[in-house]
């Protein structure tokens, strides 16, 4: 695995592979890396010749500037995570690599960017759009790996890449969970033992939730979910909303068409964590 902080003689070193008639896989990461990460890395190896990893925190898509700074930085352990799967480039750029001038870009992702995340975070998609356009267009990926949990990120990302007509497939990755069914996330660490401990509250009600939608109205299970969760005294929700898997529209009725996912963000103390599932309604 080589290590690149530079842009240059990353676009170097994979002209040469791109040379060979290598398929070139990326996963953008901002580290703190764990087994989800890591699983699409190990997705990206399974289809392509070539798997470069970028680690970045991104400044720009941080509404918050106490999360930006309390998010995790773990280089040394992340590299040698990486060691063990098959990573053939790391790149590990400053800000000021990544944005030699500000980034003044707008994007407009209509109702994708204005419900849930977006609507709590405001501005963030925007920060999402300019970090994994500008990272398209470094390392101009065949395909890029996401992980499923940041669902909205998802649709985002998908309709970035039509809007701006880049020639980059995006592959989806299921979610990986702790053996407790906690969704893994960098901000897992950050979690203080007691919060740690009722996390998993999110996931199981969630799965109940999705065996009550064979017998309850869709309201019925929003406020089950609502209910069941925030009669922890150490959780709160800040949204669930159950919505249509392509326009994040939220639907009113079961029997509408179209894929049914439940979106859901927890603050377990300080620490805000976000999870989905999948309605499968017959």
């Amino acid at each position: 695995m080589k290590l690149y902080t530079t842009i240059s003689p990353l676009q170097q070193a994979l002209k040469i592979e791109r040379e060979k008639g290598f398929k070139i896989g990326f996963v953008p990461t901002m580290g703190a890396l764990h087994e989800g990460h890591l699983s699409l890395v190990d997705q990206a190896a399974s289809m392509c010749d070539i798997v470069v990893v970028s680690i970045f925190v991104n400044p720009t898509q941080f509404n918050d500037t106490n999360d930006l700074a309390n998010y995790p930085r773990t280089l040394e352990s992340d590299r040698s995570l990486l060691s063990k799967h098959r990573c053939e480039y790391l790149f590990f750029p400053t800000v000021e690599e990544v944005y030699p001038e500000p980034d003044t870009r707008i994007f407009d992702f209509g109702n994708l960017e204005k419900v849930m995340e977006g609507e709590f975070r405001p501005g963030h998609f925007n920060g999402v759009a300019q970090v994994v356009s500008r990272l398209f267009s470094i390392v101009l990926p065949d395909m890029a790996f996401f992980g499923r949990k940041d669902f909205q990120q998802l649709a985002i990302i998908k309709q970035l890449v039509r809007h701006l007509n880049l020639p980059v497939e995006i592959v989806p990755c299921e979610i990986v969970r702790e053996v407790d069914g906690l969704a893994m996330s960098s901000r897992n660490k950050l979690l203080l033992p007691e919060h740690r401990a009722c996390a998993p509250l999110i996931y199981k009600t969630l799965r109940e939730a999705r065996k009550l939608s064979q017998i309850k109205s869709v309201d019925e299970v929003k406020d089950f979910v609502l209910e069941q969760i925030n009669a922890s005294q150490l959780l709160r929700v800040e949204y669930f909303e159950i919505v249509d898997d392509t326009t994040l529209v939220p639907v009113g009725s079961w029997l509408q068409p179209g894929i049914k996912v439940g979106c859901i963000a927890v603050f377990a103390g300080k620490i805000r964590l976000i999870d989905n599932i999948i309605f499968n309604i017959n």
